[in-house]
């Protein structure tokens, strides 16, 4: 992976040059919009809603919707005026408890690599988060944009992770939850016992995009001039959303689960008595 940022970790008087590389990566299928007759690309022209006319750069300029239809425009300079000064230093504000932060919070993580000469303060960081069980919290400007950022450990890694500022969440008020007087005691036992028959150590390797790996199977057919036969998914059967038997499908869902079960004992052999 690239490097996408270089700079240094400031935490009291400690400065630890580090390197930002991609914790991630995208594995989506890419797709063009092609012509049929001649399968050409497709170009998308700058068209004036009002005369319909294709607009050339040159004449374009950045307009922030204030009320439907109405914009206010924004030079250069204006930006300019409202740009950060650039900084190479990622400044720990405070250190949280990890459990405190709410996961929303969180959106895309960087591994956080030793610049040369900066191995020791890097450990030194990274095992005084461990055993505090901490995450240092601070901003970063990236890419002409301050971010708030946390920075966890990995394993033997640190990891910087872009975070969401307060303002962008949602607040769970704005929605209408059932409440847990709803649920019968018996309901509830039995949903217990199904989330422990199907409990098990996460495994990510065991999660895979079954869309995508239809479509490369296609893909590839196709290259070879063959063609691929995938049976059509079953129409999900919705059923009646306003009456539901719950207990009966809790029953039926235990039943399945304790089936497949794998983690059933084997029975133990009674010991020898000694002599």
């Amino acid at each position: 992976m690239a490097t996408v940022w270089k700079g240094s970790i400031s935490f009291g008087l400690v400065n630890i040059p580090v390197e930002l590389r991609s914790a991630v990566r995208t594995e989506k299928i890419g797709f063009r919009q092609l012509h049929e007759a001649d399968l050409s690309p497709i170009r998308y022209e700058r068209v004036c809603q009002a005369d319909g006319d294709v607009v050339p750069w040159n004449e374009i300029v950045k307009g922030y919707e204030y009320r439907k239809g109405k914009f206010v425009v924004l030079t250069d300079e204006d930006f300019k005026a409202a740009a950060l000064e650039t900084s190479k230093t990622i400044d720990i504000l405070d250190f949280v408890k990890a459990d405190e932060i709410d996961p929303r919070f969180f959106e895309t993580p960087y591994y956080l690599l030793p610049a040369k000469g900066g191995e020791k303060g890097y450990a030194l960081l990274r095992e005084a988060i461990r055993q505090t069980g901490s995450v240092g919290i601070g901003k970063i400007i990236m890419r002409q944009s301050q971010h708030l950022a946390a920075i966890k450990t990995v394993d033997e890694a640190l990891v910087l992770e872009i975070m969401r500022f307060a303002d962008e969440l949602v607040d769970a008020g704005e929605y209408t939850f059932p409440k847990a007087d709803a649920v019968r005691p018996q309901e509830l036992k039995m949903a217990e016992q199904l989330v422990a028959n199907l409990a098990e150590p996460f495994d990510p390797a065991k999660y895979t995009d079954d869309y995508r790996a239809k479509l490369m199977r296609i893909i590839k057919a196709k290259l070879k001039g063959k063609k691929v036969e995938l049976e059509a998914p079953d129409e999900a059967d919705a059923g009646d959303a306003q009456v539901i038997d719950l207990m009966s499908r809790l029953q039926a869902s235990l039943k399945a689960g304790k089936s497949r079960s794998p983690r059933a004992k084997k029975p133990t052999r009674p010991k020898k008595k000694s002599a």
